[in-house]
């Protein structure tokens, strides 16, 4: 669970000493305190600064095991019966195709590749700080009076369910300080945008001429300025970063991110067939290996399927073990059917590829197309 702050004393009020004058866009540069092992820790700088885990958190490959060797596997072609009902389906879902050819096909050739996909996923976590604000209420302040703020990777918090991405916040205990707000000076209120604290602004009914129709504009009374409706005619509104309060509470914000980084890779049959339509079908998983850290997968019969293992074990520890914690590794093969399947129709000769468990149909050369129209 998130450490939980205990209740402490208020922390010590900073006083502001912004001189006065336009509003500042941004909190002065000594509004930002340097706590221990958050240093370079910057203010809505929109992601935060990036904390690698110490060297001890770095997961090694103890206790993993290699991999069984892969025996090999077919995939048996489809019946004429199924490369048939795929085809006549694929034709129903398109309203200008004739089921004609499906149910005067000819067979002549039905030819299976075995195809596999390969991924490698890595479950990470990482963590960053910001410096937050929020109007103060008169809440207790967790200031560094109550302690030392514990460093970014001591901070306990749960973790998600494995190879799920999520995103948590925690507020770093004994980070907290109350400061002037720097976008009111600490008053609480704000000068008026719309009028520029003039209390009025050109009269809308008479666009400032102080007439109308050739007489004196009723609304302005002939000033040709009228009260300013945005500020109810103060000059001045409430300050929205503050809430009004004057003071803000300043604390370290920590982000927790988990994150499933997947690396996939489908072996090229030389078959003729868009690789990328694999993405949408599922296969049969023929091998999962779940570890802290996995090895590459050797001796596969598909020697592209080993390579791109090693390749994908060695990039992500790269990738991601020098800015965040690896906790779990997995590693799938899949079996997608895939099947060419030749025929004959009124003498000529076509083809088409059923894949994946669901029979999808990829074909180019429909044979007999006619023309739709909506009345």
């Amino acid at each position: 669970m998130p450490y939980a702050p205990p209740e402490g004393s208020f922390g010590a009020i900073v006083p502001d000493h912004t001189p006065s004058g336009e509003e500042p866009s941004a909190p002065p540069a000594y509004a930002i305190d340097d706590v221990s092992g958050y240093e370079g820790t910057a203010l809505g700088d929109d992601g935060g600064k990036d904390l690698p885990p110490p060297s001890n958190l770095v997961t090694d490959r103890g206790g993993g095991q290699h991999p069984p060797a892969q025996t090999h596997w077919n995939i048996p072609s489809i019946s004429e019966d199924e490369a048939k009902e795929a085809l006549m389906q694929y034709a129903a879902r398109n309203c200008c195709y004739s089921s004609a050819p499906v149910k005067e096909m000819v067979f002549r050739n039905l030819q299976p590749f075995n195809t596999y996909r390969y991924r490698l996923e890595t479950f990470t976590e990482s963590r960053s700080s910001e410096w937050k604000t929020s109007p103060y209420k008169g809440e207790l302040v967790d200031s560094f009076l109550l302690g030392p703020a514990p460093l970014p990777w001591n901070i306990q918090v749960e973790v998600p369910t494995m190879f799920t991405d999520n995103i948590t916040k925690v507020k770093v205990p004994h980070t907290s300080s109350l400061k002037g707000c720097h976008n009111c000076r600490s008053s609480g209120t704000i000068c008026c945008t719309n009028c520029h604290g003039r209390r009025k602004v050109q009269c809308w009914i008479c666009n400032g001429s102080g007439n109308r129709l050739n007489d004196r504009c009723t609304h302005c009374n002939g000033s040709g300025r009228s009260g300013c409706n945005s500020c109810s005619g103060s000059g001045h509104k409430t300050c929205m970063k503050c809430a009004g309060r004057g003071q803000l509470l300043y604390y370290i914000e920590l982000q927790v991110k988990w994150k499933n980084n997947i690396f996939e890779y489908v072996a090229d049959q030389r078959s003729g067939f868009p690789a990328n339509l694999f993405k949408k079908v599922t296969g049969q998983k023929i091998f999962v290996d779940e570890q802290s850290m996995v090895y590459p997968v050797v001796n596969f019969p598909e020697p592209s399927i080993s390579q791109a293992s090693q390749n994908a074990v060695v990039q992500h520890h790269t990738q991601f073990a020098s800015v965040s914690r690896l906790l779990r590794q997995r590693q799938t093969i899949e079996l997608i059917p895939l099947t060419k399947v030749e025929y004959e129709w009124q003498g000529k000769l076509y083809s088409y590829y059923v894949y994946g468990d669901e029979n999808r149909v990829y074909t180019e050369n429909y044979p007999k197309k006619c023309c739709c129209s909506i009345m």
